[in-house]
Order: C-alpha cells, then structure tokens, then sequence
C-alpha cells in the first residue's frame, strides 16, 4: 500500500498594513450597512409621518365644519328656548300662535341634531399603535393631547344632555306635546332634516293646528324652570366645550399646515 504524503503548505505572514486594512474595510463595510439601513428606515418614518399627517388634517378639517355649524345651530335653539321660557310664564296654554310648536319642538324635541359628536379615528388610531411618536414637533403632541381632553370632555356634557331628555323632558313630552302637530309637519318635508322642517313650516303661510294636551296637568313655573335649566347646559355646552373644540382643532390645523406639505 502506498503512503501518499501531503506536502505542507507554508503561509508567508502578512505585513501589518495589510490586516489593518482589512479591518478597516470590514469595519466600513459594517458602518455603511448601518447608515443605509437607519437611512432607510428614516426614509420610512418620515413618509408615514407625512400620511399620518395628511389623515389626521383631513379628519380635522371635516370636523371643524361640522362643529362650526352645530354651534350656529345651538345658537339658533338658545333663541327657541327663550321664546318658549316668556311663554310658557305667562302666555296662552289654550290659544297658541304659529311660533309657539316649532320653539316648543327645537327646545325639548329636537336632541340628536344639534349635538355635536367629534370623531377621532384617527387620532385613536395613532395612540392606540404608538405612531404619535412620528410627529416630532413637541407643540403638536402638546395639541393632540389638549384634543383628546376636548373631545372627552365633549362626549361627557353629551352624556349630561341625553339624560336630561330622559328625564324630565321625554315624560314632560309624553304628558304634554302634540305629535300629531309634528307628523303633519313632517309629512310635507319627509326628505328634510328636523331643522329644515321647523324653518319651512315658519316660512310657509300654511298652519297646522296644535294644542298642548292635558293642559290643565300643565306647571307653568316648572315647565318655565325645564326650559331655564336645558338653555343653562346649552349655553355651557356652547361656550366651555364646542369652543374649546373647536380652538384646539383650529391651532392643530394650522400646525400641521405649517409643518407639511398638506395641498
């Protein structure tokens, strides 16, 4: 049998530059990897931080119109109530005049529309991933979180508002309001909303009879109060929670249009 005998290979050693060089290759090679990868993920932060810009404007925009318009409503209504308050202190409870109903409706019957519900999709929806940390302009956080109270605080006088319809003014109503009155209205404006309706029955020469039923059940003084207490959490609603709505809302808009391109 033969042997075969590997020969053994000799390696020179390399001059010290020579390493040195390859360690600094190595160690560029892993910078660079490094620095193209934050650049990419920099790269990615900022155009969903541009998205998330663009949604959460878009929402806001929406919502600010809506809210405007709300409150020239409620506004509307504060007038209705005071009407209907000198009314029902001493005018007529059998001998009613046109005006008389829709003031009555818009002041106790009309809840939902002249509520205001902010949405916050969005805004939810950054929270709730952690992707406010994509806006890094401190100002905007601060405003996000002034929104946030805002809205809640908004939701909550809601609440308040719906209760008070509840009770007292849905037995008040049950008790005392004419919907017969109401349906004959609505009849002739089946497509519109409950405003639209009130503001064309006024601007209309027709007049559909109504009275006040069990009128004789009837409390002036605390119909007068119901109609005093509603206008007071109206008015509170209007100036402490919409506005301050709608001026968070507002600086956040003009925030975010001074940060992005938002055309």
């Amino acid at each position: 049998m033969e042997v075969h005998h590997h020969p053994q290979l000799h390696h020179e050693k390399k001059p010290w530059k020579e390493y040195l060089l390859e360690g600094l290759m190595i160690f560029l090679a892993v910078t660079m990897g490094f620095f193209a990868e934050s650049l990419r993920e920099r790269i990615g932060d900022n155009h969903r931080e541009k998205e998330f810009a663009k949604a959460l404007y878009s929402e806001l925009r929406d919502d600010s119109v809506v809210a405007a318009t709300k409150l020239q409503y409620r506004l509307q209504k504060e007038k209705s109530m005071d009407y209907l308050y000198a009314y029902f202190k001493d005018s007529s409870l059998t001998v009613l005049p046109r005006k008389f109903y829709p003031a009555f409706t818009t002041s106790f019957y009309m809840v939902n529309i002249f509520a205001f519900e902010p949405k916050d999709g969005i805004l939810s929806q950054l929270r709730n991933s952690g992707s406010l940390r994509y806006f890094k302009s401190v100002e905007l956080q601060k405003l996000l979180g002034d929104l946030s109270v805002a809205i809640n605080n908004m939701r909550y006088r809601n609440e308040q508002d719906y209760q008070y319809f509840g009770n007292p003014l849905k037995p008040f109503l049950l008790k005392h309001f004419d919907f017969n009155w109401l349906n004959q209205v609505r009849h002739e404006n089946s497509d519109s909303n409950m405003i639209t309706v009130m503001d064309n029955y006024l601007r209309s020469n027709e007049t559909v009879k109504a009275e006040i039923l069990n009128v004789g059940q009837l409390d002036r003084g605390e119909a007068a109060n119901m109609v005093a207490f509603y206008k007071a959490l109206v008015i509170s609603s209007n100036l402490l929670q919409i506005n301050a709505y709608i001026s968070t809302n507002k600086k956040i808009l003009q925030e975010l249009r001074q940060t992005y391109p938002l055309d």
